[in-house]
């Protein structure tokens, strides 16, 4: 299990990394924009088994290969949604910050960053649930250690009930990955989430 919660959430990582990177350059750039938003579209489009033998050419049967599985599948939804926030953010407010004389750099400090974390967060949860079964394809492909190859080995046993055990763990790995992004959401957001409360209360009252 160690192994795979190691490429989960490395992987989840470097993707997080790769999709702000991504996002901010496309939606500085329309000609960035116009070069990477297909190959980002259609590396969902590949299944994770075409490109299996590429990945091990790649990268072999270490664990650099599950991570490299757990990126492409969670490149994308972190960097549409954080793309997608971006887009966005009120123009109204981006033209009185810079007839205040703020900086493109503040503006994106101040508004577009803060305005477009829902929208990326919503991506990273999803990105999050993803992780670890991502790894679990990725030792599928390769490897001596993890879930994916004990649930290998269990099935080509017959083993009924370890197939189900590491299922279990799994779902519950996976839960533990949305946990924690969860977690980090409501603490960074904590001020839309009283705003949605008041709301709530609000329309309750009335």
């Amino acid at each position: 299990m160690k192994p795979t919660i190691i490429e989960s959430v490395s992987g989840l990582l470097l993707a997080t990394i790769l999709g702000v990177l991504t996002a901010l350059a496309m939606h500085s750039s329309k000609i960035i924009k116009q070069i990477f938003y297909p190959y980002l579209v259609v590396s969902q489009t590949i299944p994770i088994i075409a490109v299996a033998p590429l990945i091990v050419l790649w990268f072999g049967y270490g664990i650099p290969a599950k991570i490299f599985v757990v990126v492409l599948m969670c490149f994308f939804p972190i960097a549409l949604g954080l793309y997608d926030g971006l887009k966005q953010v009120s123009q109204e407010q981006i033209r009185l910050l810079k007839s205040m004389g703020a900086s493109d750099w503040k503006i994106y400090r101040y508004l577009k960053i803060p305005a477009s974390l829902p929208a990326f967060f919503t991506g990273l949860k999803l990105a999050a649930t993803y992780s670890v079964m991502a790894a679990v394809i990725g030792e599928w492909l390769g490897g001596n250690a993890g879930l994916g190859i004990y649930l290998t080995r269990s099935t080509k046993s017959f083993r009924t009930a370890s197939v189900f055990a590491a299922i279990i763990v799994i779902i519950l790995l996976s839960l533990a990955m949305f946990g924690i992004v969860a977690l980090i959401d409501r603490i960074l957001l904590s001020w839309q989430y009283k705003k949605i409360e008041e709301y709530e209360d609000i329309s309750s009252f009335n």
